[in-house]
């Protein structure tokens, strides 16, 4: 995927400027990201290895082919809002997340080699709501 401007993105696709006033917020961006990964919940996605244990410099450069943050980065709206790309330093940008929160979301020693969209969604929201955790995953996943 290459980035694309709104203007480029209008040529190709029905991109409305009024979506991305809508998504203004950080919470906002969120609960889309969320709905994006329960419109497949079943699907399944690849993690990170080891975000935590990595330098700042490899973190933010980090990415797997059909991860959480790919699911985002193909969103025409995300894109036209500026994510650039499906690394993990542009989804803790675009999102507004801390290392923390967005280790919850994508790393591997939660979940395995791989998870369920639904599972990265719940994962989403409790990063939304500033709890994390297991309570926090097990209320996600019976709530929504």
């Amino acid at each position: 995927m290459k980035h694309q401007t709104v203007d480029q993105l209008n040529a190709v696709a029905d991109v409305h400027a009024e979506a991305t006033h809508l998504l203004a917020t950080r919470g906002e961006r969120l609960e889309r990201w969320a709905q994006l990964l329960e419109q497949n919940p079943n699907r399944v996605l690849g993690a990170l290895t080891g975000t935590e244990h990595q330098s700042v410099e490899t973190r933010e450069r980090m990415r797997s082919a059909g991860s959480p943050i790919t699911i985002a980065f193909e969103d025409p709206v995300f894109r036209a809002l500026g994510m650039k790309e499906d690394t993990y330093g542009e989804a803790k940008r675009f999102f507004e997340l801390t290392d923390w929160q967005l280790h919850g979301i994508v790393c591997h020693c939660h979940v395995g080699a791989t998870m369920t969209a639904r599972w990265a969604a719940s994962r989403v929201r409790a990063a939304m709501s500033g709890r994390s955790g297991f309570f926090a995953w097990l209320r996600g996943a019976f709530m929504h």
